[in-house]
């Protein structure tokens, strides 16, 4: 993208409270280079770890990674995102990851090892509680992380027909449907025992997803077939050149828009890892620094990654090569608990 055709756009940070967090921060993103400034933050819910941005730009929603877990919907049409309605309970503990669905916004738990599925009313607040909670069953060989199901995100594929749900404690990724307020498993595929998936990111046009891995640092590679709600894995491939010097845990995962590239970053390492997509394989070109420790989240937006590193409490962005995609440094700010980075259009009057 040229410098100067970026639209307006807003950045929103979720941060862990309870680690010293601010709660939400709300950044304008400069036109002509990415680089965030804050403008203002919400502290209405405890540890506002993940974001979600409906399409249009005007009402954000997070979760409350706590133990009861919760939804809250906020109006971000000014500087600050402004809390519309109660939190809304998801029945569940531990809610990780969040998004929009077929009408619904849609919630994985982590500690609960369940999807939760809260309508959406048309004016973009939620409705008063869920309309279903999908419990996942089974474990892992990995103990203690793999003792039961842990629901760590949940993901729409490019069709919007199918959710498909990521789970580390079972070893699998189920594809689901969401009919009348109900969501269903159609499908539930394994992956290698003790690999504890994570994230998944789907390519933008081709047929194949990335499922990063976080208890061994690969992605498995997958092909997906739209019309039958399947996913097939084809291979894993490690995110470091060598063995880990340390801990190494992946945990976000994105695709480049023109679907070129793939990124991963691994918290211990601290880098951020690129791959160049060959066909339907995955060829790792090299490793950077994620300027900052334990890199949480990883956000793709015009041209540039954003990531949230946790627990040196800041969001860096990186310009990408266009050529070989890797990344390189431009700036960062200062964020306590830093946990993830959303992006998207301004809304009107912000």
């Amino acid at each position: 993208m040229a410098d100067g055709d970026r639209r307006a756009e807003r950045a929103y940070i979720g941060s862990f409270t309870a680690a010293g967090g601010p709660g939400i921060v709300a950044a304008s993103v400069a036109a002509d280079n990415g680089a965030l400034t804050v403008l203002g933050g919400a502290a209405d819910v405890p540890d506002p770890a993940y974001l979600a941005l409906e399409p249009g730009g005007g009402t954000l929603y997070a979760v409350s990674e706590t133990a009861e877990g919760a939804v809250a919907a906020y109006r971000v049409t000014g500087d600050k995102p402004e809390l519309i309605g109660p939190p809304v309970p998801v029945d569940a503990g531990g809610p990780t990851h969040l998004t929009l669905f077929a009408g619904h916004l849609l919630t994985a738990n982590y500690g609960s090892g369940s999807v939760t599925a809260v309508p959406v009313r048309p004016d973009g607040t939620l409705a008063s509680a869920p309309s279903a909670v999908l419990q996942h069953t089974g474990s892992g060989p990995h103990t203690p992380r793999q003792q039961g199901p842990h629901a760590h995100q949940v993901q729409p594929d490019p069709s919007g027909r199918w959710a498909v749900s990521v789970d580390l404690g079972t070893d699998s990724l189920r594809v689901c449907t969401l009919t009348d307020g109900t969501l269903d498993v159609h499908r539930e595929i394994a992956l290698r025992p003790g690999s504890g998936p994570r994230h998944l990111a789907f390519h933008p046009h081709r047929p194949y997803a990335y499922v990063v891995n976080e208890l061994t640092p690969t992605v498995t590679v997958c092909h997906w077939d739209t019309d039958d709600g399947t996913l097939k894995p084809l291979a894993e491939v490690p995110v470091l050149a060598g063995a880990p010097a340390g801990d190494a845990y992946p945990s976000g995962i994105v695709a480049s828009p023109d679907g070129r590239f793939v990124w991963t970053a691994t918290r211990g390492e601290d880098v951020l890892s690129t791959f160049a997509v060959e066909g339907e394989e995955l060829r790792l070109t090299g490793t950077v620094t994620c300027a900052g420790h334990w890199p949480r989240a990883l956000t793709e937006a015009g041209g540039l990654l954003y990531v949230a590193n946790e627990r040196s409490g800041d969001v860096s962005w990186f310009a990408v090569d266009p050529d070989t995609g890797l990344p390189r440094y431009e700036g960062s700010i200062e964020v306590p608990a830093a946990s993830c980075v959303v992006i998207g259009p301004a809304a009107d009057g912000a």
